[in-house]
């Protein structure tokens, strides 16, 4: 059975719907990182996530190719997920969604190495004739996080936001996102 990130790691993938403190580990990530709004028909966040999912099943087929990943072993390509800012904003104008940044990123298993990731672009590039150079493989850290599920609309994301303000707030805990902790969705 191919491993599954939403299975084994429940506690990031299925958040509840009330606020929760996780410690996020360590993970690798396909990355793309962009800016504007995220609706607008074939702008850039939609090219990216072609672009991501294109190196991502690259690399999830690679098993059916010449080249071989070391320690490689089947699994399922997680949830497409987003890291979302405004800069020069304090919090989010949900108004202005052509001020935002972004990094959209899928999670890769801890095998697939920087080499592999490359090796990926390139076949993707030239199979699905689409340029997926501007694709990175990175590493993030985010450590103690607040995590809530939101249902609905994104114009009513501040709601889940503030939720897990008061819940910081509550608890002893600060709401310290700024150029290094981002706004994190998982969808």
């Amino acid at each position: 059975m191919a491993y599954d990130f939403k299975k084994d790691s429940k506690e990031f993938y299925r958040s509840k719907n009330k606020p929760e403190i996780v410690n996020v580990p360590k993970a690798n990530y396909i990355a793309v990182r962009g800016s504007g709004d995220p609706n607008e028909e074939g702008g850039a966040y939609q090219q990216a996530i072609s672009i991501l999912y294109a190196v991502a099943y690259t690399l999830k087929m690679s098993y059916k190719t010449d080249y071989k990943i070391e320690g490689f072993y089947e699994y399922v390509v997680p949830p497409l997920e987003g890291f979302w800012w405004q800069e020069n904003v304090s919090g989010v104008d949900y108004n202005d969604k052509a001020a935002f940044h972004w990094i959209s990123v899928i999670r890769v298993p801890d095998f697939i190495s920087e080499k592999d990731f490359d090796w990926a672009v390139k076949m993707a590039t030239k199979k699905k004739k689409i340029d997926c150079s501007s694709a990175e493989f990175t590493t993030i850290e985010e450590g103690v996080c607040v995590q809530i599920m939101h249902i609905g609309p994104f114009d009513e994301e501040p709601k889940s936001v503030a939720i897990m303000d008061e819940f910081l707030d509550a608890n002893g805990y600060v709401n310290d996102m700024n150029a290094e902790r981002l706004h994190h969705e998982i969808y």
